[in-house]
């Protein structure tokens, strides 16, 4: 079963790319806060995280667990560069640049998180596709996490990231993917 996650956008100036989500998670800011800045947290969803030195400017390496077409793993050293418990989070890493998470409580009455999403990185058209694809992809792994159910990077294939690079590709530069 496909969980539902909102499409990312995204805007360009030459090779600098800024990615945009925003997901209403329905799970308190606790919880959402632990799997996105934790060393226990990161990796049920995302990478493993080694060092993880929990303050800004501390030192934080992202080890995807996830591989490439040619079977390559993404390790990217870098710095906390924002670090607001248990609201804001910002790493600067190698490879993926500035990835920021900021947290809110949802409406009144609703309840869960707004997690606002910020990637802000340098490359080619490809690459901006490829990380639309790759985060919507680990955003739909989060809310499995915090569902209780882990991602099991053993089992993990290439297929529905290629499902949905071609829909980003489909749906053209910071607008929706076409169905």
């Amino acid at each position: 079963m496909e969980i539902p996650s909102p499409y990312g956008a995204s805007e360009s100036k030459g090779d600098t790319h800024t990615l945009h989500y925003e997901l209403s998670i329905p799970y308190p800011v606790d919880e959402v806060w632990e799997a996105i800045a934790t060393p226990e947290g990161l990796p049920t969803w995302l990478a493993a995280a080694e060092p993880f030195e929990p303050r800004e400017g501390g030192a934080i390496t992202l080890r995807w667990q996830n591989t490439d077409a040619r079977g390559h793993a993404t390790v990217a050293p870098g710095r906390v560069t924002v670090w607001d418990p248990p609201r804001v989070v910002e790493y600067t890493v190698e490879i993926h640049g500035r990835i920021r998470f900021e947290l809110e409580p949802g409406p009144l009455g609703v309840g869960g998180t707004l997690l606002h999403f910020t990637n802000e990185l340098s490359g080619p058209e490809d690459v901006r596709l490829d990380c639309l694809a790759g985060w919507h992809h680990h955003f739909e792994y989060l809310l499995q996490a915090l569902g209780g159910h882990p991602a099991d990077w053993s089992t993990w294939t290439r297929e529905r990231w290629a499902q949905l690079r071609e829909r980003y590709e489909r749906g053209g530069q910071g607008g929706p993917p076409g169905r």
